[in-house]
């Protein structure tokens, strides 16, 4: 996006210079920290990378949305029990289900129009509108005296849910320079890691303190309100200015990211990418059956066997699980979260240097042979004892290596191997599967089997479909033919 070089015709006093004395004048200009390399055409070369402290603020408001999503992902887990208590539907595994579940539906319903609404109203825009049902739908879950209260409520949060971590994936890939962008990219998983680790610490005094339950949804509102006013000072997406046909404004935001050396290639890359796109509303038929089909059905393979893994089984029932199996939940929650959080920055760190398929393979390796762990602490051979350890190091394992590829990497690589102009709804219609998978896995499993068996979904890596080149040069990672 930023990989395309600042030109600039090279200074008429090195042209009248003999050419030791300009060898020398340009080794000068170098210990400024200026890297350039001269062209054939007698033009200068600029190849720094634009400073990345600049879209750093911006990137941490945007994931906000993500520490959203992981707070509201695991707020029922310690306090679920203490829920159905207080509102009279203890013991019904039906009921409880479906204040878990619920909030998935709502989820799908968000993603089904977060493509449209980030292309319509723009991508600041839609974080706020995310934040809106959020707060709504928090605090009707916080006041309400009965079961349809809650189902309401986390319906409205779902909702919230869907719209806002698709916009944060898109927003956080247009904004970053590619140098850091995989890193970027791994801060969404990072503030989801962060939003799971709050829910469950702040739930442990559920089940000692009558109503905390109602305190933790309240609490979600301190994020939700700061999504909403810090946007409203956060850049808008140069790539979506400069798509609407407002190229002024985008340079704008340009300089504001980046800073006024690098704004011009920056425009530059911009228009280049988006040459030969024409400007027409994308249908869904397009993305289904057009010429775009081979991407996006790249996109939702990724997605699908990131969710098929049956990572929502841990971050939902964890406490129940780790509960049957004798061991504390409030250790094990502490635990998984470490475990997770643990994932996430080993990927941040990684994800720029050896390239998103090389986690990715990496990650649904470990995670089966995490599966096979569990498999074997299940077996008859194996001491109780023995397998009390085995099956808790093998879901500590599983999240780990979760964390560590397949949870960042398809919210990353997606936005950059997509065309701009398809990018937002293409999004939305991987999203769009994936969190209809996830809702139709719980309606089946929550209440008819036990959770954990979620975790046998996990499927053989089919990420291969993708070539790219380390870096994250959104024109350099195609899909193969």
């Amino acid at each position: 996006m930023w990989g395309l070089p600042n030109i600039r015709e090279a200074s008429s006093m090195y042209k009248r210079m003999p050419s030791r004395e300009r060898e020398h004048a340009i080794a000068a200009d170098n210990q400024g920290n200026l890297d350039m390399e001269y062209l054939e055409n007698g033009k200068v070369q600029e190849t720094t990378n634009p400073s990345w402290r600049l879209s750093l603020p911006h990137v941490l408001v945007a994931t906000i949305s993500s520490f959203l999503f992981g707070y509201h992902l695991g707020v029922v887990n310690e306090t679920l029990e203490s829920i159905s208590l207080d509102l009279g539907f203890g013991g019904n595994t039906l009921a409880e289900g479906l204040v878990v579940s619920i909030c998935l539906g709502g989820a799908f319903l968000g993603s089904l129009f977060s493509g449209s609404i980030a292309d319509g109203v723009g991508r600041r825009r839609a974080f706020q509108l995310s934040a809106f049902p959020m707060i709504v739908g928090a605090s009707l879950s916080a006041t309400t005296k009965s079961l349809e209260g809650m189902l309401l409520g986390r319906f409205l949060v779902g909702t919230g849910m869907g719209l806002g971590p698709p916009v944060a994936s898109l927003y956080v890939t247009e904004i970053s320079p590619s140098f850091v962008r995989g890193t970027y990219g791994s801060f969404i998983q990072i503030a989801t890691c962060l939003g799971l680790m709050a829910s469950l610490l702040i739930g442990i005094p559920a089940k000692e303190t009558v109503g905390w339950w109602r305190v933790c949804f309240w609490l979600s509102l301190i994020p939700s309100s700061m999504l909403a006013l810090a946007m409203e000072f956060c850049a808008e997406s140069p790539y979506w200015l400069f798509k609407k046909g407002r190229p002024a404004e985008a340079e704008a935001e340009f300089e504001k990211l980046l800073g006024e050396f690098h704004t011009k290639s920056a425009i530059a890359e911009v228009s280049k990418s988006d040459r030969g796109d024409d400007m027409e509303t994308v249908h869904l038929t397009e993305l289904l059956y057009g010429r775009h089909f081979k991407v996006v059905f790249i996109g939702s393979i990724l997605f699908a066997l990131q969710q098929l893994s049956g990572i929502n089984a841990v971050f939902y029932f964890s406490s129940t699980v780790f509960r049957g199996a004798g061991v504390p939940s409030n250790l094990a929650n502490i635990c998984i979260g470490i475990a997770n959080l643990s994932g996430s920055i080993v990927a941040m760190l990684l994800m720029d240097k050896l390239g998103r398929k090389v986690l990715l393979l990496g990650s649904f390796f470990g995670m089966a042979f995490a599966m096979a762990v569990q498999v074997t602490a299940a077996s008859s051979y194996i001491p109780s004892s023995g397998a009390l350890y085995l099956s808790v190091g093998g879901m500590l394992l599983f999240v780990f290596t979760f964390a560590s590829g397949a949870g960042p990497v398809p919210g990353l690589l997606l936005p950059e191997i997509f065309p701009g102009r398809i990018r937002a709804k293409a999004m939305a219609a991987c999203g769009e599967l994936f969190r209809g998978i996830v809702v139709l896995a719980f309606i089946g499993t929550t209440w008819t089997t036990d959770p954990v068996l979620g975790f046998h979904y996990i499927l053989p890596d089919r990420n291969s479909f993708c070539e790219e080149q380390r870096g994250g040069n959104q024109r350099k990672i195609t899909s193969r033919d």
